[in-house]
């Protein structure tokens, strides 16, 4: 029998990101992460021939590489590396040799992506007002210790970035021929680089340029002339537009977005705008799906998005879908006729497409495997498996299959989920259960591997996870329904998928039930438990448990409470606080475990605070635990020692209450 997962086992596990076609077809180029035995991330830069068995490494050391980009004229790989502590772009010839580093810039260079001549780079980096691009990164030593923060604008920090300063995101190119780096864009936005043309003269990108920017939440699309650097506003000014991708005849543009008919909780959908006219359609008004990724794991975090490929013949464009807890490839002509090319029970979340020679490469992960590369004959859709990253691991450890589920919610609807049973079932036993939720709540969980719960189930726990209201992947009605709600039907849904689950699996112990969540699912933890006593045992991560407070100390609090609670500090308080579990904290009587970041910008830590001093001064029974250097991004993409410690922080608990 194989062993059980661990929790040290996230260092043995693979992580495969980025597959890239070379321009011939005959190889493909990837990345592998792992985590060292400095338990720091690694990640290198592999290529494969598709009629062999097995890749070449060739970055090597201890740093992280991403972003491999082939030229067009296939003599090249461009990448990222942060082999001198800021990442920059290396060059790589595909016939060998050292790869030669391209930028030296101050504030590092990242998103490569080739002229179609091979002769460009057009990259993003990140300045200061006035500043120059040739600016060399200058080691400093802080003599004098931090300065005051002085802060002037309503957006002055992001969970990613920490407190924001002066930079701005900007685009530029790097020259083969001269090597040297040519600033396209500047002024006080964040440009985020679309396409170039296909005679190299144009490139497009989505950027935020209102003046007032911050209290407008819009992307809009420009065109911007390389050589005079005009750029051209394409878009409203009123949705959130995105991946501008142009057409192989340079006269359309392909394009994500939606006009916030929903706020955040908006479909995205795919959109073709013709350029000399400056009409534009949705193409697909009529298919009620999100387009693109909306699966969520604890293994891979910010992986880049390709955006919409155009076919041979631009009559017909591949994208990504999340339906039904899956997210899988499809074709959508301009008609918006929509067809399946990839499709499974799988999480599709990479690839690049060749239309020219209708070939593939896809990175697909499923409940049982992390996630390895495919190709795929876009004419015929036959599929063949390219690699096996993590065969020796899984050859060795138990991973659970979990079984789908599906429940009716009060009134009528479908509750979509899986339940995976213990390690070791025996049947006729009875097992302790723990019900997990997910963040957001505009994601979804989906048929991909998820570490946490597979080592919940190692452990001897049975774990129930579904998508109730507000998850992506079964319409816009049914996204949009927890909005102005949390805590009501979405909490409903929860305990009758919890209910049926018991009707439907004897070996639930219905006496020894968890539940946890984190973000959004964090929420939802809090509110369960301020609203029920069934649950033995809870733990509840990165959380809201105050809207009043959320309001002005998230980095998006300021437009989020109106968004999802449908109030915010001026309109209505009393609504955000009769959707805070803070309110209800007298009620809660289930043991609780509170873990969260310290730099967790998105929910911050005083939201954790807030909730235990609660919960102690009625001398409840809780657990607070901080993790330093941590943001809301930690079971995913947080220091591999925290990330440990919070697992086993999980574990404890509820074996504490659960098993004890």
């Amino acid at each position: 029998m194989k062993r059980p997962l661990e929790i040290e086992d996230l260092r043995k596990i693979t992580v495969l990101n980025e597959p890239q076609l070379s321009p011939s077809g005959e190889a493909f180029a990837f990345i592998k992460q792992t985590i060292s035995e400095k338990d720091e991330y690694v990640s290198q830069l592999f290529v494969q021939q598709l009629d062999e068995e097995e890749p070449v490494q060739w970055t090597f050391g201890e740093e992280r590489v991403s972003y491999p980009r082939f030229s067009p004229d296939g003599k090249w790989i461009a990448f990222v590396s942060n082999r001198l502590k800021k990442p920059q772009l290396f060059l790589l010839s595909t016939k060998g040799g050292e790869a030669k580093q391209i930028t030296s810039l101050k504030n590092g260079a990242m998103q490569p992506s080739w002229s179609p001549d091979s002769k460009r780079i057009l990259f993003t980096t990140t300045l200061e007002p006035g500043e120059e691009l040739g600016a060399k990164d200058e080691e400093k030593t802080d003599e004098k210790g931090a300065e005051p923060l002085v802060v002037t604008r309503l957006k002055y920090k992001s969970d990613a970035a920490g407190f924001l300063d002066n930079k701005t995101k900007q685009l530029a190119y790097y020259c083969l021929a001269s090597d040297k780096s040519t600033l396209l864009t500047e002024g006080d936005f964040n440009h985020e680089p679309g396409t170039w043309s296909p005679d190299g003269s144009k490139v497009t990108f989505f950027a935020n340029k209102k003046e007032d920017q911050d209290y407008h939440i819009i992307s809009d699309l420009f065109l911007l002339d390389v050589e005079t650097k005009e750029e051209t506003l394409l878009t409203d000014g009123e949705g959130v537009y995105t991946f501008p991708v142009f057409s192989h005849d340079g006269d359309k543009l392909a394009y994500y977005g939606h006009q916030k008919e929903y706020s955040g909780a908006t479909h995205m959908k795919l959109w073709v705008m013709d350029l000399s006219s400056k009409e534009t359609a949705c193409v697909t008004s009529e298919w009620d799906v999100n387009i693109g990724d909306s699966a969520i794991g604890d293994l891979r975090s910010g992986h880049p998005n390709p955006g919409p490929v155009w076919d041979v013949g631009n009559n017909k464009l591949f994208v990504t879908a999340s339906v039904n807890g899956s997210t899988n490839l499809y074709s959508v002509t301009l008609e918006g006729s929509v067809s399946e090319v990839v499709v499974g029970d799988q999480h599709l979340y990479g690839y690049d497409i060749l239309p020219e020679k209708q070939k593939a490469v896809v990175a697909i992960s499923t409940p049982t495997n992390p996630g390895d590369a495919y190709s795929v004959d876009l004419s015929s859709g036959e599929m063949e498996k390219l690699t096996d990253v993590n065969g020796a691991f899984l050859e060795n450890v138990h991973v659970a299959a979990p079984e789908e589920v599906n429940y009716k919610a009060e009134d009528g609807w479908n509750i979509h989920g899986w339940i995976m049973k213990p390690y070791g079932f025996v049947e006729g036993e009875k097992y302790p259960t723990i019900l997990e939720i997910h963040g957001g709540p505009h994601a979804m969980y989906a048929n991909s591997f998820f570490h946490e719960m597979q080592f919940l189930a190692a452990k001897g726990y049975a774990v129930l996870y579904t998508n109730p209201r507000g998850g992506h992947g079964y319409g816009q009605a049914f996204v949009d329904a927890c909005r102005g709600d949390y805590g009501g039907k979405d909490y409903t849904d929860l305990m009758s998928a919890m209910d049926q689950a018991i009707e439907q699996f004897d070996f639930i112990d219905e006496d020894r039930l968890g539940v946890t969540g984190g973000s959004y699912g964090g929420f939802m933890t809090n509110w369960i438990v301020s609203h029920t006593d069934r649950f033995k045992a809870a733990a509840t991560l990165r959380s809201i448990s105050n809207w009043i407070s959320f309001y002005g100390v998230s980095d998006i609090g300021y437009f989020f409470t109106e968004w999802e609670i449908g109030a915010d500090l001026f309109s209505d308080p009393d609504k955000m606080w009769n959707h805070s579990p803070l309110k209800y904290v007298k009620d809660i009587n289930t043991p609780l475990l509170i873990l969260h970041g310290e730099k967790d910008f998105r929910c911050p830590v005083e939201q954790a605070e807030q909730l235990f001093i609660a919960l102690k001064h009625q001398k409840k029974d809780t657990r607070f635990v901080r993790f330093p250097n941590a943001n809301h991004e930690l079971s995913r993409s947080g220091p591999p020692k925290l990330r440990y410690a919070r697992l086993k922080e999980l574990e404890n608990w509820f074996n504490q209450y659960l098993k004890g």
